[in-house]
């Protein structure tokens, strides 16, 4: 993660206040390199770790660097560099080193800070400068390709004795040409044997230990959370992508003290592809009661942006300047207009972006994951599989046969423009059709499955053009045969029974559990997941509704139950 960044939102707003002082937030900047590579010292870090360290301590900063000469140097330093007064630094550094070190604590969780910032010493070694290996233990500093940094490099500058003698001040300029000469030499036999685009961007590089051969580091997807209100103000959907429980169980705080027991039903995919940072946390007690007072809104925490819709237009704009004033150091604008083929187009570029980077041996989820990026665009009341989706899906079925113990669930989604009963049927056929087109080109038929959700688990609103153009999608998860044994348990790996209660009899159930009918003599469900138990599914969500929708008998039938709904033969 970027533990850089990470403090410069945190701490330096807190540290500077109103003055927003470019050149005081890039001396804070280079300050928390040198501080996490000063407590990734066991031996400095021991010294205070069992202390209660309060966020206003500012003799902090003295008990990390016990040499006053250090200090010294450190505040002069990065007030020369950055053309800050001396004493102003001294005292930005003091304010800084308790609140980052809160911040680092935070970040690393149960890991140790030292062992936490040396595995992440990749992330903020390069902003450390090279007069700083004076005042940090030794190996902190990036030392250059194909050179070495001395373990005790001097800061005082160089003197050179002046040569005496006419001999060496005639030599003197010649040496000069001639080193000028090869240096031009130089830089255009580089530019001919090794070029390199303009504007290429540097990528964060680590020396493999064993091979030596160099290991790109991945990016990490910002956090995110998604919700949607109702029309009564509920908590209508909810999704975070999260990179620990930590920040999860952050979020959820904050989720269930806006919305109570309602937070229970948001889903969470917590994993280290996600960061574990997520800018707005700290204002998250403010952001939701803004939004839940917003009939019909929707908003998106990602990064450093969040963005909202609703309905009404004059809503939208007090939400964007209620949200604004809330989160000052976060960008908040309203969603655009939706554009289909520009959100598509995006989206099988990212799916296809995030297939790429899987691997050898990739992890099940990341391929679910990548899949789901997707957005599949079926037509009106049809489940054909568009054109634009299908060389992507080509590709995931070479993924799935390298990945034979992969078993997925397909999962189709709609919004809530029509009958739920038709849009539950809907749901199922677009999954099937998903299904079948990839079994046709040659994935395992009995390592996917199919179920159909209709309009009951939305992740957007439903009022505006844009939440049901989300709502309406293909979602792919982990099937995980395990975590089916106990009825009405949660699938794992994101793979979720949305039943939340196995004894409601409302058979909403992804799984057969203790509300669903059974019987030895009935007929096996029109669905391709498997039973459980020998208990078949009821995929009827609602059996007292009247409507005969259910492939097994149930209270909604006119026999009562007796007899089979002439509907299952069909």
């Amino acid at each position: 993660m970027d533990i850089i960044s990470h403090l410069t939102r945190t701490v330096s707003p807190a540290v500077l206040g109103d003055d927003r002082n470019p050149a005081k937030q890039n001396l804070l900047e280079q300050f928390y390199a040198i501080f996490a590579a000063r407590l990734a010292d066991n031996t400095t870090y021991t010294r205070f770790a069992n202390e209660n360290i309060a966020r206003d301590d500012q003799g902090f900063y003295d008990r990390v660097w016990t040499d006053g000469a250090h200090r010294d140097q450190i505040a002069r330093e990065l007030a020369g560099k950055h053309n800050v007064d001396a004493t102003a630094a001294r005292g930005l550094i003091a304010m800084a080193a308790p609140l980052a070190y809160h911040e680092i604590k935070s970040l690393a969780g149960t890991t140790p800070v030292p062992q936490f910032l040396n595995d992440n010493l990749a992330s903020y070694q390069h902003h450390i400068p090279v007069w700083a290996s004076a005042v940090l233990p030794a190996g902190m500093i990036a030392a250059p390709a194909g050179a070495h940094v001395s373990d005790t490099v001097s800061t005082a500058p160089i003197r050179r004795e002046e040569e005496k003698g006419s001999f060496m001040k005639a030599l003197l300029p010649i040496i000069g040409l001639i080193i000028l000469g090869a240096l031009a030499w130089a830089l255009l036999r580089g530019c001919q044997d090794n070029p390199e685009p303009v504007g290429t961007p540097v990528a964060t590089e680590q020396q493999a230990a064993n091979d030596g051969q160099t290991v790109v580091a991945a990016d990490i997807e910002p956090a995110s959370l998604r919700i949607a209100t109702g029309e009564n103000s509920g908590l209508y959907a909810c999704r975070m992508n999260v990179g620990n429980e930590t920040l999860q169980g952050n979020v959820m705080d904050a989720l269930t003290a806006t919305f109570g027991d309602e937070a229970n039903n948001c889903r969470a995919d917590v994993d280290d592809n996600f960061s574990i940072d997520m800018p707005a946390a700290a204002q998250l007690s403010s952001i939701l009661p803004i939004v839940k007072n917003v009939p019909n809104a929707s908003m998106l925490i990602k990064g450093d942006t969040i963005t909202v819709n609703a309905p009404d237009a004059a809503a939208l704009d007090k939400l964007v300047a209620d949200l604004q004033a809330a989160a000052p150091a976060m960008t908040v604008q309203a969603e655009g207009p939706l554009n289909e083929r520009s959100e598509i187009d995006r989206s099988l570029a990212a799916s296809q972006a995030a297939m790429q980077n899987l691997g050898q041996d990739p992890d099940p989820r990341d391929v679910a994951r990548a899949l789901s990026l997707q957005v599949v665009n079926f037509e009106v009341d049809k489940a054909v599989i568009p054109e634009a989706n299908k060389p992507l899906l080509d590709n995931a079925v070479k993924i799935m046969q390298q990945v034979p113990d992969m078993k997925l669930l397909i999962i189709g989604h709609t919004d809530k423009t029509a009958d739920a009963a038709y849009n539950m049927q809907l749901s199922q056929e677009r999954a099937q059709s998903m299904k079948d087109y990839l079994v046709a080109q040659g994935a395992d038929p009995t390592k996917l499955m199919t179920k159909g959700m209709g309009e009951t688990d939305p992740i957007a609103d439903n009022a505006t053009e844009q939440g049901r153009f989300r709502n309406r999608r293909i979602e792919f998860v982990v099937y995980d045969e395990t975590a089916m044994a106990n009825d009405g348990v949660a699938i794992s790996n994101g793979a979720l029974d949305p039943d939340l209660n196995p004894l409601d009899s409302n058979n909403d159930d992804l799984m057969p559990d203790s509300d669903d009918r059974t019987g030895n003599n009935l007929p096996a469900p029109k669905s391709s997941i498997p039973t459980s138990n020998s208990r078949p599914i009821d995929p009827d969500l609602n059996p007292l509704d009247r409507n005969n929708d259910d492939i097994l008998p149930d209270a909604d039938d006119a026999s009562r139950g007796t007899a089979l709904d002439p509907k299952a033969s069909n």
